[in-house]
Protein backbone atom coordinates (compact mmCIF):
# COMPACT_ATOMS: atom_id res chain seq x y z
CA UNK A 1 0.00 0.00 0.00
CA UNK A 2 1.34 3.43 -0.74
CA UNK A 3 0.23 6.33 0.00
CA UNK A 4 0.80 10.36 -0.11
CA UNK A 5 2.39 11.31 3.40
CA UNK A 6 0.00 12.76 5.97
CA UNK A 7 -0.88 16.39 6.73
CA UNK A 8 0.54 16.81 9.98
CA UNK A 9 -2.19 19.05 10.97
CA UNK A 10 -4.47 16.06 11.69
CA UNK A 11 -1.95 15.61 14.46
CA UNK A 12 -3.73 15.87 17.66
CA UNK A 13 -1.99 17.18 20.78
CA UNK A 14 -0.95 13.93 22.28
CA UNK A 15 0.79 13.71 18.86
CA UNK A 16 -1.37 10.75 17.25
CA UNK A 17 -3.06 11.08 13.94
CA UNK A 18 -6.75 11.76 13.42
CA UNK A 19 -8.28 8.74 12.51
CA UNK A 20 -5.68 6.94 12.99
CA UNK A 21 -5.38 2.97 14.18
CA UNK A 22 -1.62 2.43 14.04
CA UNK A 23 -0.86 3.64 17.76
CA UNK A 24 2.30 5.83 18.60
CA UNK A 25 5.42 5.91 16.37
CA UNK A 26 7.71 4.03 18.86
CA UNK A 27 11.08 3.75 16.78
CA UNK A 28 12.14 5.53 13.83
CA UNK A 29 15.69 4.32 12.45
CA UNK A 30 17.31 4.33 8.88
CA UNK A 31 19.19 1.22 7.60
CA UNK A 32 22.45 0.80 7.40
CA UNK A 33 24.43 -0.37 4.17
CA UNK A 34 25.32 -3.28 6.40
CA UNK A 35 21.85 -4.11 6.49
CA UNK A 36 21.50 -5.09 3.39
CA UNK A 37 21.01 -8.26 1.82
CA UNK A 38 21.90 -9.57 -1.95
CA UNK A 39 18.68 -8.26 -3.65
CA UNK A 40 19.47 -4.60 -2.33
CA UNK A 41 16.58 -4.83 0.06
CA UNK A 42 17.00 -4.77 3.84
CA UNK A 43 17.35 -8.01 6.10
CA UNK A 44 13.37 -9.30 7.30
CA UNK A 45 15.43 -10.36 10.40
CA UNK A 46 16.89 -6.73 10.45
CA UNK A 47 13.12 -5.39 10.21
CA UNK A 48 11.52 -8.56 12.83
CA UNK A 49 13.98 -7.08 15.77
CA UNK A 50 12.91 -3.52 15.52
CA UNK A 51 9.56 -4.79 15.24
CA UNK A 52 10.28 -6.60 18.50
CA UNK A 53 12.41 -3.66 20.28
CA UNK A 54 9.17 -1.18 19.91
CA UNK A 55 7.02 -3.90 21.29
CA UNK A 56 9.36 -4.38 23.70
CA UNK A 57 9.33 -0.56 24.82
CA UNK A 58 5.97 -0.86 24.85
CA UNK A 59 4.70 -3.76 26.82
CA UNK A 60 7.83 -2.92 29.69
CA UNK A 61 5.81 0.45 29.87
CA UNK A 62 2.25 -1.19 29.70
CA UNK A 63 3.82 -3.92 32.81
CA UNK A 64 5.43 -1.40 34.79
CA UNK A 65 8.83 -3.72 34.66
CA UNK A 66 10.66 -7.10 32.52
CA UNK A 67 8.43 -8.77 29.91
CA UNK A 68 9.36 -11.28 27.15
CA UNK A 69 8.55 -11.87 23.64
CA UNK A 70 6.37 -15.82 23.86
CA UNK A 71 4.80 -15.22 20.44
CA UNK A 72 4.47 -13.69 17.23
CA UNK A 73 1.81 -14.29 14.73
CA UNK A 74 1.97 -14.43 10.83
CA UNK A 75 3.89 -11.81 9.25
CA UNK A 76 4.04 -11.30 5.52
CA UNK A 77 6.43 -8.68 3.88
CA UNK A 78 4.22 -6.96 1.68
CA UNK A 79 7.00 -4.11 0.01
CA UNK A 80 10.30 -4.05 0.81
CA UNK A 81 12.49 -1.23 2.38
CA UNK A 82 14.78 0.63 0.22
CA UNK A 83 18.71 1.87 1.86
CA UNK A 84 17.16 5.14 2.03
CA UNK A 85 13.72 4.61 3.34
CA UNK A 86 13.08 6.30 6.95
CA UNK A 87 11.27 3.40 8.45
CA UNK A 88 8.95 4.20 11.53
CA UNK A 89 7.28 1.60 13.83
CA UNK A 90 4.41 1.92 15.43
CA UNK A 91 2.76 0.37 17.98
CA UNK A 92 -0.34 -0.31 20.10
CA UNK A 93 -1.59 -2.43 23.15
CA UNK A 94 -4.37 -4.93 20.85
CA UNK A 95 -4.94 -6.84 24.17
CA UNK A 96 -4.29 -7.69 27.28
CA UNK A 97 -4.69 -11.10 29.28
CA UNK A 98 -4.25 -11.57 33.28
CA UNK A 99 -0.32 -11.90 32.56
CA UNK A 100 -0.01 -11.31 29.11
CA UNK A 101 -0.47 -8.43 26.52
CA UNK A 102 -0.66 -8.25 22.38
CA UNK A 103 0.97 -5.38 20.59
CA UNK A 104 0.10 -4.91 17.11
CA UNK A 105 3.23 -3.26 15.03
CA UNK A 106 2.81 -1.80 11.54
CA UNK A 107 6.17 -0.80 10.16
CA UNK A 108 6.19 1.76 7.58
CA UNK A 109 8.96 3.32 5.06
CA UNK A 110 9.20 6.69 4.11
CA UNK A 111 10.56 7.33 1.38
CA UNK A 112 11.41 9.82 -2.26
CA UNK A 113 12.44 12.87 0.82
CA UNK A 114 8.87 11.82 2.58
CA UNK A 115 6.70 12.19 -0.08
CA UNK A 116 5.74 8.58 -0.19
CA UNK A 117 4.65 5.86 2.60
CA UNK A 118 4.56 2.30 2.04
CA UNK A 119 3.13 -0.54 4.31
CA UNK A 120 6.08 -3.07 4.57
CA UNK A 121 4.51 -5.54 7.32
CA UNK A 122 2.78 -5.88 10.29
CA UNK A 123 2.51 -8.47 13.20
CA UNK A 124 1.08 -9.19 16.61
CA UNK A 125 3.51 -9.61 19.20
CA UNK A 126 2.50 -11.35 23.10
CA UNK A 127 4.39 -10.24 25.77
CA UNK A 128 4.55 -11.59 29.22
CA UNK A 129 5.45 -9.45 31.93
CA UNK A 130 7.87 -11.27 34.23
CA UNK A 131 8.85 -10.91 37.90
CA UNK A 132 12.20 -11.08 39.58
CA UNK A 133 12.62 -14.74 39.05
CA UNK A 134 12.19 -14.35 35.55
CA UNK A 135 8.38 -15.97 35.92
CA UNK A 136 5.15 -14.50 34.72
CA UNK A 137 2.90 -12.01 37.00
CA UNK A 138 -0.31 -10.09 36.74
CA UNK A 139 -0.30 -7.43 34.88
CA UNK A 140 -0.42 -3.98 37.57
CA UNK A 141 -4.12 -2.47 37.48
CA UNK A 142 -4.48 0.25 34.30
Amino acid sequence: MTRKRRDPMNIRTDGQVMGDSRGEPILRVVPRPGDINSNGHIFGGWVLSQMDIAAGIVASHRAQGAVATVAIDAMEFIAPILLHDIISVYARIERTGRSSMGIRIEVIATRNRGTEEVKVTEALFTFVALDELARPRALPAV
